[in-house]
């Protein structure tokens, strides 16, 4: 399936080729990836981004490893590509997509005869299809929840450029406004990186979506005076118990709306569900260096010689998520027994745990 809109990540004439989030939006600017260290550093510099996006840039990283290692060892490249996997494995930890896309294009090089480069590139070809695939489904599954005239707000960056394209949480915002169900969105900045500020108010008012910035802090104060339906958010990664991993912040934008009867509906691939992480406790949290809030650019704000505490992550509580959509169905009050019901098979639908 084919995004006309924002196509984030591609692979084109041996390389990788990754829209640089970073210098949105005053510039757009393609970075050309030809070897797994160059994925894993645009990994952690972030100029790829989002869970579902660093997957697939990770299966095309094992592409790269494999070939490298075969050119290196011949046929016993197996043995000599396990220190590139391991390093793309954990070039950043709370996603688990990115551990995931990596253990499964592994399991797919089991077997291979001859050289890997054409079977892997296709397996992670077959990936990021399978990906916006899914977010064109889970767009339509969100939307149908949505009343019209809604407002909605949403928090971070989790739309075409976090993924294959389309977006999950605002995969969900672009078919409802398609559907004539929006009157308006609220996206916060999401302090450090700004993602909302500088990304997800690009993707709106480039697809004609009203949208209005608000400052972290002001979250609450707009669910009370503005009649906000739905918080909409993505996910990094969600327990086996429901609890769900998603930019710093996100577990605030919870806690009140619950305290305002604002629902909270989180959109993520069943790919970011790990049921090996028994509980959001469980689930490592990024922290990132101090400077990413001590400056701003290259200006310093704080006093000289003043720490700072930067997790880039937290943990929302299954118990304060209304609905969790994935890309095999809509899963209310989500907790254990409804995701290991979700990944048993039981296919689309509307399902209550």
């Amino acid at each position: 399936m084919k995004d006309t809109d924002i196509n984030p990540i591609f692979w084109h004439d041996g390389a990788l080729v990754l829209l640089d989030q970073r210098r949105l939006p005053a510039e757009e600017v393609w970075l050309r990836c030809v070897g797994v260290n160059e994925v894993v550093v645009a990994i952690q510099d972030m100029v790829v981004r989002g869970a579902p996006a660093i997957g697939i840039a990770g299966a095309y990283g094992m592409v790269f490893a494999a070939d490298a290692a075969w050119r290196q060892a011949g046929t016993a490249w197996r043995t000599t590509w396990a220190s590139q996997v391991t390093l793309l494995r954990h070039a950043r930890p709370t996603a688990v997509n990115l551990a995931w896309a990596v253990d499964l294009m592994e399991q797919h090089a089991v077997g291979l005869e001859g050289a890997p480069f054409q079977p892997l590139l296709a397996q992670a070809q077959r990936l990021h299809a399978e990906d916006l695939a899914a977010n064109h489904r889970m767009g339509l599954l969100g939307a149908a929840l949505i009343d019209p005239a809604s407002r909605v707000m949403t928090h971070c960056n989790a739309g075409a450029l976090a993924t294959a394209g389309h977006g999950t949480a605002l995969g969900v915002i672009r078919d409802a406004h398609a559907a004539g169900k929006i009157r308006e969105v609220f996206a916060t900045e999401t302090r450090p990186w700004l993602q909302g500020a500088r990304l997800t108010a690009w993707e709106l008012a480039r697809a004609g979506i009203p949208v209005r910035l608000i400052t972290d802090g002001s979250a609450a104060h707009v669910m009370r005076t503005q009649a906000v339906s739905w918080v909409i958010v993505g996910a990094d990664r969600v327990a086996a118990n429901g609890d769900v991993a998603n930019k710093i912040g996100t577990y605030s934008l919870a806690i009140a709306a619950r305290a305002h009867g604002t629902r909270f509906m989180v959109v993520a691939p069943c790919s970011t569900i790990d049921l090996a992480t028994p509980h959001g406790d469980d689930i490592v949290i990024e922290e990132r260096p101090a400077t990413e809030i001590t400056t701003i650019g290259e200006r310093a704000y704080a006093p000289g010689g003043v720490g700072a505490f930067n997790p880039v992550f937290d943990v929302t509580p299954a118990a304060l998520i209304d609905v969790l959509v994935t890309d095999r169905g809509v899963l209310h009050q989500p907790d254990r027994a409804g995701l290991q019901r979700l990944l048993g098979g039981t296919g689309p639908g509307l399902m209550k745990a």
